[in-house]
């Protein structure tokens, strides 16, 4: 197969649990420089929200791997939540949230008395997580709160290059410009279809080329 093509920009690496990079560029930077931040933040929680596939699980990876942070799973006990950790993790905060507000007002409070840190996600942010307590919804009000975008065309493009890369694959820069024209922005989707095209690639006995991808997409539809 031909030559890699080169990387329309330069992007900021981070190391991840899950052996992946996490690319750094201006839809998720304003996340990041908060996490490079850790652990002097002003507050016991920051949030990030974004659509699913944006990213928020990559970069809360790449968080616990710098931090030592734990997963967390709400409990009306901190003591029992945290284990004595100082940094945690909890992921799709909004999907849960409105059963376990007095849980999570606790844990705040534990996190503000033994400088304790949570790293929260969720697809929207706190306004709209349907809090009704009042200590609760006043708190997260003065939490750091940051927007996650969704992967634009030159980090989609850096993506699906180091996606084929990771598979020792080189494609053609033609074949990335028409995925990049017909599949959905997200991280997710980018792992997945690049898996589908090597695997089929594989079976058929062919090189990855445009009509290649075009049989993958119909094949999806």
């Amino acid at each position: 197969m031909s030559s890699s093509p080169q990387l329309p920009l330069e992007f900021d690496y981070r190391p991840s649990m899950s052996g992946e990079d996490f690319l750094v560029s201006a839809s998720n930077a304003q996340a990041v420089a908060w996490l490079d931040r850790w652990p002097d933040w002003p507050a016991p929680f920051v949030v990030i929200y974004g659509e699913a596939g944006c990213g928020k699980t990559h970069l809360a990876e790449v968080f616990r791997q710098a931090t030592g942070a734990i997963n967390v799973t709400l409990s009306l006990d901190p003591y029992q939540v945290m284990q004595g950790a100082q940094a945690g993790v909890l992921e799709d905060v909004d999907q849960w949230v409105e059963d376990y507000q007095q849980a999570l007002f606790h844990l705040y409070n534990y996190a503000k008395e033994n400088d304790a840190t949570l790293l929260l996600t969720a697809k929207n942010p706190p306004n709209a997580w349907g809090i009704t307590l009042p200590d609760l919804k006043s708190r997260l009000g003065a939490a750091p709160v940051v927007e996650i975008g969704q992967p634009d065309d030159a980090l989609m493009e850096a993506v699906l290059v180091k996606l084929f890369s990771d598979r020792q694959v080189k494609v053609e820069r033609d074949v990335i410009a028409y995925m990049l024209t017909r599949m959905e922005r997200s991280f997710a989707q980018a792992r997945e279809l690049v898996q589908e095209i090597d695997r089929f690639a594989l079976s058929e006995k062919r090189p990855i080329t445009v009509p290649l991808v075009r049989s993958v997409l119909q094949r999806q539809a």
